[in-house]
């Protein structure tokens, strides 16, 4: 044994416990010391280098309404350029568009026929040849009818028309502060205005032959539309494979329920106007009633600004033919014809079919007339309503997704 084991060291207190690892004992620490840096700071360099400010933290630091201000704009930046750049192709490609437009019209509206055709064991081809020849005599029956029914009126609205508008500028002189002199000088401003305004015959020669292009490319593309149409779709939905064949499906049925819906009721609708007004002008016995009811049939398929214009060419035509007191007339029997068309007939036939609001049904019309004159005024309005389908019935399927996916989740 150590002889020191038992020996207590003068140097350490009594009852301290050795601690070979250190040469103090371990008591000799208090319990809570604090490490001999505490309270001091770390010192810095020298040279410090400011933080980097990228981008990102750019980005963050910048107000919230900033941000969504910026990124807004970029939107509508990407979409004004994307919309410029369909513009200038629809300019480019309109007589063909408006082609592809009419055609689709067509086929929707000229569908039912062709089923019918089809359920009396009629094949393809014959029944879309008959169906085409069958547009073809209406058009053609009604053209010819019009004209030997109102042939001979002509000879008599030249002298009708000379009274008519000698009575309204009498009444004009008369009840406004108007003299001769200032109403001659606006007449004739108003004429050099539209022969300045006239195209050359060389533009009007290549117009003729667009349109007349455009009309036999619509009835061939009409012809195989009947006739392959669905299997062209269907040659198209087995092109796709998962969620996208069933969403083009969907889509593609709601857009073709759309356009046929809207060709059917707008058809109705605009007869309905015709046959009103029609018999509006014969009571009050207007001239050319019959090409003014069917310049009201062609108009009804522009909607709001169709029906105002033949409105106002009858009512110019009864004002130039039989006088003010007539032109009332018939300005009241096409108003209260147009406002039991648009409060009662159009929410009926149309139903919820087409839903698009008035201001946006005057843009369309407005850009399609800009775009391709007469013709994109007819297919602007059930272009955007069938798009507007489409994208509510994506939008539709893709929120029923999320939804089914969260619980399906949860």
């Amino acid at each position: 044994m150590d002889d020191d084991a038992g020996t207590p060291d003068p140097a350490r207190p009594a009852g301290a416990r050795f601690d070979p690892a250190h040469s103090q004992p371990a008591h000799s620490q208090p319990a809570h010391s604090e490490p001999a840096h505490a309270g001091r700071t770390a010192p810095e360099p020298a040279h410090a280098e400011p933080a980097r400010v990228g981008p990102r933290q750019t980005w963050a630091g910048l107000p919230w309404p900033v941000r969504t201000a910026v990124t807004w704009s970029l939107c509508l930046l990407v979409v004004a350029a994307g919309l410029w750049l369909l513009g200038q192709v629809a300019v480019l490609l309109a007589p063909l568009a408006v082609a592809l437009a009419g055609t689709l019209f067509l086929t929707a509206l000229l569908d039912p026929v062709l089923v019918r055709l089809r359920r009396l064991r009629v094949p393809a081809a014959p029944a879309a040849l008959l169906t085409v020849l069958l547009l073809l005599g209406v058009l053609v029956g009604a053209g010819v009818l019009v004209w030997n029914l109102t042939a001979s009126q002509f000879g008599e609205l030249s002298q009708q028309l000379d009274e008519g508008l000698q009575r309204s500028r009498d009444f004009v002189t008369s009840t406004l502060p108007v003299s001769d002199q200032q109403l001659d000088k606006l007449v004739e401003q108003v004429r050099q205005g539209v022969s300045a305004g006239a195209p050359d015959p060389v533009a009007g020669a290549r117009k003729a032959a667009e349109v007349a292009g455009a009309l036999l490319l619509g009835l061939v593309l009409l012809f195989f539309l009947l006739k392959d149409g669905r299997s062209m779709w269907h040659w198209v939905l087995r092109r796709l494979t998962g969620p996208r064949r069933e969403v083009t499906a969907e889509a593609g049925r709601a857009g073709w329920r759309t356009l046929g819906a809207y060709s059917r009721g707008t058809m109705i609708i605009a007869a309905i106007d015709a046959i009103g007004i029609g018999l509006a002008l014969v009571v009050l016995r207007v001239p050319l009633a019959l090409p003014l009811a069917l310049i009201t049939f062609l108009g009804g398929f522009v909607p709001i600004i169709g029906a105002t214009v033949a409105g106002a060419v009858a009512v110019l035509v009864a004002l130039a033919a039989n006088g003010p007191t007539t032109a009332l007339l018939t300005l009241a029997a096409v108003i209260a014809v147009q406002q039991i068309e648009g409060n009662l007939l159009e929410p009926l036939v149309m139903r919820r079919q087409v839903q698009l609001h008035p201001a946006v049904i005057l843009v369309v019309v407005t850009a399609g007339t800009l775009v391709a004159g007469v013709a994109g005024a007819f297919v602007s309005v059930p272009i955007a309503a069938v798009l507007w389908r489409v994208l509510d019935t994506v939008q539709r399927h893709r929120s029923g997704g999320t939804a089914r996916a969260a619980e399906t989740t949860g």
